[in-house]
């Protein structure tokens, strides 16, 4: 029997999708481990411990300032040389909701030596926190699938979303470009755009393949039973968000 990864699923002040979370790697086959960041500012647990990072959705420390800033602030100035060598070692980063958020604040994604912030997720155009589910398509026709939490996944997903500030921009039409060119683009919302985002992108990767953020919450369509019509359609498959678990564990897997 294969060893199981260990998953760091980071919290802080105001985190509330950490269970969801862990719930979801845990289906997937993983051992996790809830951490605040003070634990590891603080060198209470070493992140080298473990083969994945997780940050959860939320509304960390308030949303104050911008939504994920503080978080974004802490990792990118008190930890950034553990994370740089976390990714040297070939280890994988999802960010998801505010997670995301966290990660385009605070460089990581879409990757750049200097953790310098490209891109950005602003408030909604709708102007309001948009609750719903929507469908998602995964990378571009004809591309293969450089991020490897995505592979196998069906061409169109269903997933929840629950953001007021989920509306992805760039900071100018060179890195849209570069995403494009490095097939860094992993999912754009099919059918409606619920907030506006640019090229109606969702989640994008880093060059890796292996640093994932998106809006959309695919821990809370783990299980079939998430489903919100899954008892009148009579869903009894496993959740569409389940896969993007499963491969991160599997990739994890080989790094044991």
């Amino acid at each position: 029997m294969k060893k199981k990864p260990k998953v760091c699923i980071l919290r802080a002040a105001g985190t509330n999708c950490d269970r969801e979370t862990g719930f979801a790697f845990v289906k997937a086959g993983a051992d996790i481990e809830f951490v605040h960041i003070n634990r590891l500012i603080n060198r209470d647990k070493n992140i080298h411990d473990y083969q994945v990072l997780a940050i959860p959705g939320g509304f960390t420390y308030g949303d104050d300032i911008a939504a994920g800033k503080i978080l974004a602030n802490e990792l990118r100035y008190k930890l950034a040389q553990d994370l740089k060598k976390f990714i040297r070692e070939g280890k994988l980063i999802i960010g998801i909701c505010n997670g995301f958020q966290v990660l385009v604040k605070s460089g990581l994604l879409p990757g750049n030596p200097e953790l310098k912030q490209e891109t950005s997720l602003i408030i909604n155009d709708s102007g309001k926190f948009e609750d719903c589910w929507v469908y998602l398509r995964q990378k571009a026709k004809g591309k293969k699938q450089k991020c490897i939490w995505a592979r196998n996944l069906p061409e169109i997903i269903y997933l929840p979303i629950a953001h007021g500030e989920g509306k992805f921009v760039t900071q100018d039409k060179a890195v849209l470009a570069r995403l494009k060119q490095n097939n860094q683009i992993v999912f754009r919302y099919h059918l409606s755009n619920p907030n506006g985002s640019e090229d109606n992108i969702a989640g994008i990767c880093d060059e890796t393949g292996r640093i994932l953020g998106l809006m959309p919450h695919p821990e809370r369509h783990a299980d079939f039973s998430q489903h919100p019509r899954w008892t009148g359609a009579k869903i009894k498959s496993e959740g569409e968000g389940l896969q993007i678990f499963r491969n991160g564990v599997k990739y994890a897997q080989e790094l044991l």
